[in-house]
Formats: C-alpha cells, structure tokens, sequence
C-alpha cells in the first residue's frame, strides 16, 4: 500500500492562489475569489457541487478537472 500526501492546501483555497493564470483554472478562480459562497475549504467535489447548483458553463467543470490534476502535483 502507497501513502499518498494530502496537498497543503484545501482544493478552493489553492484554486484561490490561481486567479492569476491566463487560462480557464485562472478564470474559474478568479470567479471564485468574488463569489462569497464558493467553497473555500471544500473538495473537487464540493466545488462542482456549487458550480451546478450556480448553472455554470461546461467549461467551468472542465477547469476543475484540469485544476484538480494541478492540485494533487502540487
């Protein structure tokens, strides 16, 4: 069995650290940065909760999946 470590950060408050990429993780975090009820301590998965309760753009759900791989390297 492998042991896998946790990123330090939780996944919405490394997505926040993003706002400045040029790409569509960059535009998903900044929205959340102005978006008082994005889960900041949540999951992936909270955050595609909260993205499809907001109706968002399927873009959007691909940026998680592209930032989610960012994440777990980190």
């Amino acid at each position: 069995m492998t042991d896998i470590d946790e990123p330090s950060l939780a996944f919405g408050q490394w997505l926040m650290t993003q706002k400045d990429r040029s790409d569509l993780v960059g535009q998903l975090a900044a929205g959340a940065a102005v978006d008082r009820r994005f889960p900041r301590t949540g999951d992936p998965e909270a955050v595609r909760k909260h993205l499809s309760a907001m109706q968002a753009e399927g873009d959007m759900f691909a940026a998680v999946d592209d930032a989610e791989s960012d994440w777990l390297s980190a």
